[in-house]
């Protein structure tokens, strides 16, 4: 069943994309389309509910049946993807509110959001008027519904995806910790015992958001195609990707907007390392 749903989901957006592009798609394949993507949708909420019965009959309480059911049915990547929307969500009313999350008192807060926010605004706004655009070139009620919901769902994840940045900083913690984290989707603890040093080093990689060296262990986490602070760990330090493959380095490089003010304060003596 999981294995289907990883069908469906390519081929709808294929057949949007057909229609889009004029493609004389006969309307017994749309409906058909659609009638096979609806009943994959109620078969899986029929397996949820057979596991959450299941599991309440052998005396699970309900948040533990529903996590059951949930976790028998729902594909883990799929599971993934969804508490990462959640706590995008969840950022939107941080971001409103002026809220950070993991910074305590005595804490620094090291943004790194500055060499991706004009990127993310131009994303947005090329968003809304491709929704716009779409609402008035679309001749198909069916199809003009699918995508005005997809988009204005995208410009919403837009949104939550740069809340989660700015409301989620690296944090250099009061005992000399830190804490790399970029948004919601990856967020890697380093004691201070792990770190043997810290240095400003702006470098310009390729590659995706986490990249690992493997035969040096070195991650990088690439914001804006940059990276500015390198710190080198005494021993090898597990870390999660963002769809929850694990990983581990003995060196990781990532960006701050201000790389200076934070090997400063990770150093705790005032002076960085070393400034390239």
């Amino acid at each position: 069943m999981n294995k289907v749903l990883w069908v469906l989901v390519p081929a709808e957006i294929t057949l949007v994309v057909c229609l889009l592009a004029g493609v004389a798609v006969p309307a017994p394949v749309i409906w058909a389309a659609e009638t096979v993507v609806l009943t994959m949708v109620a078969v899986e909420a029929v397996l949820v509910r057979r596991h959450y019965r299941a599991a309440r009959l052998a005396g699970a309480e309900r948040r533990a049946a529903l996590a059951r059911a949930v976790e028998a049915a729902v594909p883990p990547t799929v599971r993934r993807l969804l508490v990462n929307e959640m706590r995008g969500m969840t950022s939107l009313v941080r971001w409103v509110a002026r809220r950070t999350h993991g910074v305590r008192e005595g804490d620094l807060a090291a943004a790194y959001t500055g060499p991706q926010t004009a990127m993310m605004y131009g994303f947005l706004f090329v968003s809304v008027v491709e929704t716009v655009a779409l609402a008035v070139l679309i001749p198909w009620p069916l199809v003009h519904m699918i995508m005005l919901v997809l988009d204005v769902y995208g410009v919403l994840m837009m949104l939550a995806l740069h809340a989660a940045c700015v409301t989620r900083p690296h944090v250099v913690g009061a005992d000399g910790s830190l804490r790399v984290r970029w948004g919601a989707l990856f967020d890697m603890p380093i004691e201070s015992g792990q770190i043997t040093s810290v240095r400003v080093e702006r470098r310009y990689p390729e590659g995706s958001l986490v990249k690992i060296d493997e035969p040096g262990g070195t991650l990088d986490l690439i914001v804006g195609g940059q990276t500015t602070v390198r710190v080198d760990l005494a021993e090898p330090v597990g870390f999660v990707r963002p769809m929850g493959g694990r990983g581990t380095a003995t060196a990781v490089r990532f960006h701050a907007d201000d790389p200076a003010a934070l090997v400063a304060r990770l150093t705790k003596d005032g002076i960085a390392r070393g400034v390239a």
